[in-house]
């Protein structure tokens, strides 16, 4: 379930399942006659998500009308979870084919990759299963705060954290465009500088806010001194202009969403595309989003011989619900590959 970072997309086929469930509607079936109306576009890809279990039973899902996109397609917008922004989705107008994503493969131009040869990410930057192999392994996930997929990596991986602690050098960051509107920029701000100058409490209140997005009501519960993070946010603010091209509706490097500037510099290193993005030991890793997967591929990257005896723990095996809430995802619901980008 992708937005496309950029505005000219070359809308594909080739997304004809949503991971482990089908996406063909009607297999083998001869072609149809007369297209299908949007209304009934609509009742078709609702009733396919929920009888598919596409979405958590108790995360809200809302689905736009459909629109004309071309002669072959209807365009629809897709809402999951409360406060979260839409993304566009395509189902072909003879009902066949649910497409839940766009993808671009025009090359993005920025500024890092159009005056700096050296950040731009090498030929062999694909995601890969295991990361190269140190005594301490940096583990960096890069995420938009308000992002489903974002929050469903960070419960998975907060309790690996948290058990392996000083033996992993742990940091959650943020992509470099923020797609969720002003609320994601501040939050986002917030956890930069409690990270930064009240580390000791970044956890407590990061599974806190993974609960619902109650800022307020997270900083109070861990006692974060709010005079400390009001001037850190100033500082960030004022450092990083995060605020003034928020508000100038100024649109990131290469993407038509606001630039969120403050790990710029490791989002072009690594190539970043989108939330969430697991990098260990500089290469960027596809896991499960899951405890247990995740502790998997952060184990897997000590050295041989070095790894803790936390290792040894038994993590959960069950993949965390997309967006805010304690529920987990259903076996099949495909969430563990979808990303915000």
């Amino acid at each position: 379930m992708k937005l496309a970072k950029n505005k000219n997309l070359i809308i594909l086929a080739v997304v004809v399942v949503l991971l482990v469930v089908g996406i063909v509607m009607t297999k083998n079936a001869k072609p149809s006659v007369k297209g299908i109306t949007p209304a009934e576009a609509k009742t078709k890809v609702e009733a396919f998500i929920k009888d598919n279990q596409m979405v958590p039973a108790d995360t809200k899902m809302t689905l736009g009308d459909p629109v004309d996109y071309n002669e072959g397609l209807y365009e629809m917008e897709v809402t999951i979870g409360e406060g979260q922004a839409p993304f566009k989705s395509y189902i072909t107008k003879d009902g066949k084919l649910f497409i839940p994503q766009a993808m671009d493969m025009s090359p993005v131009t920025s500024p890092a990759n159009t005056t700096d040869a050296s950040a731009t990410p090498p030929a062999d930057a694909a995601p890969v299963t295991q990361a190269p192999k140190t005594d301490k392994p940096v583990v960096e996930v890069f995420v938009m705060s308000h992002c489903p997929f974002g929050t469903q990596i960070e419960k998975g991986i907060v309790p690996v954290a948290e058990a392996l602690g000083k033996n992993i050098d742990f940091k959650i960051k943020f992509v470099d465009y923020a797609m969720h509107g002003e609320k994601e920029v501040k939050e986002q701000i917030n956890q930069y500088c409690i990270d930064k100058e009240q580390s000791g409490s970044y956890l407590s209140y990061l599974k806190c806010f993974l609960k619902d997005g109650n800022t307020d009501r997270c900083l109070t519960e861990t006692k974060i001194d709010t005079k400390k993070l009001t001037a850190c946010f100033a500082a960030t603010d004022k450092q990083f202009k995060i605020m003034e091209t928020f508000a100038k509706g100024e649109a990131a490097w290469g993407s038509q969403f606001p630039p969120f500037a403050i790990y710029k510099a490791e989002n072009d290193k690594y190539g970043v595309q989108g939330s969430p993005t697991l990098v260990i030991n500089g290469k960027e890793i596809s896991s499960g989003r899951d405890s247990a997967s995740l502790a998997k591929a952060i184990c897997g990257a000590f050295t041989d011989g070095k790894a803790p005896k936390e290792c040894s723990n038994t993590f959960s095996s069950a993949s965390p619900s997309s967006g805010f809430g304690e529920g987990t995802a259903p076996a099949a619901s495909g969430g563990a590959a979808a990303t915000c980008n």
